[in-house]
């Protein structure tokens, strides 16, 4: 099983302060599609960050197929609007929660 970062590139820094309607409730969607990651406990974080450069969204994951993660990254409501891009990658070494 491998561990996986999801980063949610957002269209503005401002984006998780100020969504119009229409956007929130695309991000609506995109947290509905991720929600089968969360019931599963494979998902150990998710949800937006506010740092220094702006907001954007995160998610740690643990999963089995590599590609079929990126194909549902692709995938995902936020994605396919055009409403923010995703990005994933490829945790190599560190410490994930024990599992079990």
């Amino acid at each position: 099983m491998g561990t996986f970062i999801i980063r949610l590139i957002a269209p503005r820094p401002s984006f998780a302060l100020d969504m119009t309607d229409d956007e929130r409730a695309v991000m609506g969607q995109h947290a509905a599609h991720w929600q089968r990651f969360i019931e599963s406990g494979q998902m150990v974080v998710f949800g937006p960050v506010v740092d220094g450069t702006g907001s954007w969204g995160l998610g740690v994951l643990e999963a089995e197929d590599e590609d079929e993660l990126r194909a549902y990254a692709a995938s995902d409501p936020a994605v396919t609007t055009g409403t923010a891009q995703v990005e994933v990658g490829t945790m190599l070494t560190g410490f994930v929660r024990p599992t079990g």
